[in-house]
């Protein structure tokens, strides 16, 4: 048996004969690094004198391994002796311990008594049992139709050499260079579809190794960046929500790695970072263009997509709703304005017919408003038109009436009739004398403005001329 290593060598002999006389045949016939053969001589016609046995295609004193004296028993090294060879008495050549330099062709000349030659010629081929082959890259991280992908099959024994792509035989000549010992593989310009793992197989005709998998990245992209909502491409689409709705709009890209995203609003970054951009309580001033902008951080490169969003016509009308919608005595209620004009120029409310002596109040181009004849104290007015009545009582039901301008000059009046439930028993009084004494509260810890909404202050005294409407 063949001693066991790291190192092995496998031995295997075709015959080559001078002639039917000789013949050499290697026994065994395969064999192991560090085990033995014998080249087996046949034909001999036992008046042989001497032996001489070349290693080499030629009978060449260099080439010669060992002499054998028949009739002393002496052996003569030659100058291709390695100390592993020795001559037996019947002319047969004992090798031990093979060795990868111990293939090729051997010569057998004998000399008989006649002081006649024969000569036999045999072949030896030494196969090594393959140790484990590796891949190396130029890189395992690659950009497309940038950087070249070269790969390198390690092996430290000559044999053919496979090439495997995520475990399937690679079909070279497709895309890849090939070297012509096939141990290098080559492309300019690497392709997206390259990237995967590599293996490389050795084999002889008695063993086979494959290297461990090497994974190459190849990164491309952002390409075909769009917007993306309920699994609808909505890229450079004007899309239509309903007033105080939400809206969730999703970046997608093909890109490896995934890209970093930033979203932006009327070409104003947003501080969001995500695939996604979540738009809730749909208002007027969330109308605009809002873009999407993928950055792959390996390629460099970049790609973006914008989508117009537009309150639908139905939210565009303007409409008074009362919040709370029933509202009792004594509590505050907030007349909110939806759909109010963007590019609204002055508002004023009424508290009934539109008629000066009913103003409530009234907001400025400057942003402020002021008290009008009507204003009982306790009426707040909101940049985005609403009304805010604190302190409710049965005598603030009936009949609002709030009338706007635009920068256009269009002017549009809307109406609302206001009921005010009284308060049950145990709370508010609903004497006026009770009233009377009732003071104006804070803001509810719970009440909001409308989207939109910012309190404007109130400037002048209470009963100040301010711009007339209507």
């Amino acid at each position: 048996m063949a001693p066991k290593g790291c190192s092995w060598l496998v031995l295997s002999a075709a015959l080559l004969s001078a002639g039917a006389e000789l013949s050499i045949t290697p026994e065994p016939a395969r064999l192991a690094a560090g085990d033995s053969v014998t080249l087996r001589v046949r034909g001999l016609s036992g008046e042989e004198l001497a032996y001489s046995w070349y290693a080499g295609p030629a009978l060449s004193l260099s080439y010669l391994v060992a002499s054998y004296i028949v009739s002393t028993g002496d052996e003569i090294p030659g100058p291709a002796h390695t100390g592993r060879e020795a001559v037996r008495p019947d002319g047969s050549l004992d090798i031990q311990g093979l060795l990868p330099s111990h293939s090729g062709t051997y010569i057998l000349q004998t000399l008989n008594r006649q002081l006649q030659t024969e000569v036999g010629y045999g072949h030896m081929q030494v196969y090594e049992i393959l140790a484990q082959p590796a891949v190396l890259a130029n890189a395992t991280e690659l950009v497309e139709r940038r950087d070249p992908l070269r790969l390198l099959c390690t092996s430290p024994s000559p044999a053919e050499v496979r090439w495997f792509f995520n475990g399937d035989a690679l079909p070279v000549a497709v895309r890849l260079g090939l070297s012509p010992d096939g141990r290098m593989l080559t492309r300019h310009g690497v392709r997206r579809e390259e990237a995967g793992a590599y293996q490389c197989e050795v084999r002889n005709p008695l063993s086979v190794s494959r290297s461990e998998p090497l994974n190459l990245t190849v990164y491309f992209g952002p390409e075909r960046v769009a917007i993306v909502q309920d699994s609808t491409t909505l890229t450079g689409c004007t899309i239509k929500v309903d007033f105080n709705t939400s809206l969730t709009l999703w970046c997608v890209s093909r890109s490896c790695p995934e890209p970093e995203y930033v979203w932006a609003f009327n070409g104003r970054a947003l501080d969001n970072g995500r695939d996604h951009l979540s738009i809730s309580g749909m208002a007027a001033a969330q109308e605009g263009a809002y873009t999407c902008i993928a950055k792959n951080p390996k390629t460099l490169l970049s790609g973006s997509a914008s989508v117009v969003v537009k309150l639908s016509a139905a939210a565009v009308s303007m409409m008074i709703v009362p919040v709370p919608t029933k509202p009792t005595e004594g509590q505050d209620v907030t007349l909110t304005v939806q759909g109010y004009p963007k590019d609204l120029l002055v508002y004023a409310w009424y508290r009934g017919p539109a008629s000066e002596p009913n103003r409530l109040l009234s907001q400025l181009p400057s942003g402020n408003w002021i008290a009008g004849p009507a204003h009982t104290g306790r009426e707040v007015g909101f940049s985005n038109c609403s009304l805010l009545v604190q302190k409710l009582n049965l005598t603030d039901a009936g009949r609002y009436v709030l009338k706007t301008v635009t920068l256009q000059g269009k002017t549009d009046t809307l109406e609302l009739e206001l009921q005010v439930a009284r308060e049950c028993a145990g709370g508010w009084a609903s004497s006026p004398s009770d009233r009377s004494r009732a003071r104006l509260s804070p803001l509810p810890s719970d009440w909001l403005p409308p989207p939109g909404a910012e309190h404007l202050h109130q400037t002048g005294a209470l009963g100040a001329a301010g711009r007339k409407l209507g």
